[in-house]
């Protein structure tokens, strides 16, 4: 999801969630002044509305814009970082999200131990 994307609607896109506008901001702190990257986004000018399906509703059209997308580790990565709970973000809904931030919530405790584990 770019900025320019995200800005084309300033409504809120699921319940709880920031608007489009607020997310573009975000988008924009997280990886600094230089969103060049953005520019190379498949989903510039796409509806935003298509990333954030409504509860239950499928999530394959958005996928598809993001499948072969060359920003779209920086996207995913963005939103992991930012604890992006709604959407579609790096082709991966918000289940796969968490999945992925559990993956690597585990693999850091088990390096913490091992390295507890050598020092002791």
């Amino acid at each position: 999801m770019t900025e320019s994307a995200s800005s084309s609607s300033t409504t809120a896109a699921a319940p709880g969630s920031a608007t489009f506008a607020n997310a573009a901001a975000d988008f924009a702190v997280g990886f600094g002044e230089d969103k060049s990257w953005q520019d190379l986004a498949n989903c510039l000018g796409v509806d935003p509305d298509l990333f954030f399906p409504e509860r239950g509703a499928s999530t394959r059209e958005a996928k598809e814009v993001c499948r072969g997308c060359v920003v779209r580790d920086d996207c995913l990565e963005y939103a992991l970082a930012n604890g992006e709970k709604f959407g579609i973000w790096g082709g991966m809904s918000e289940r796969e999200r968490r999945r992925i931030r559990r993956q690597r919530a585990l693999a850091r405790a088990a390096a913490a131990s091992a390295r507890t584990s050598a020092t002791a």
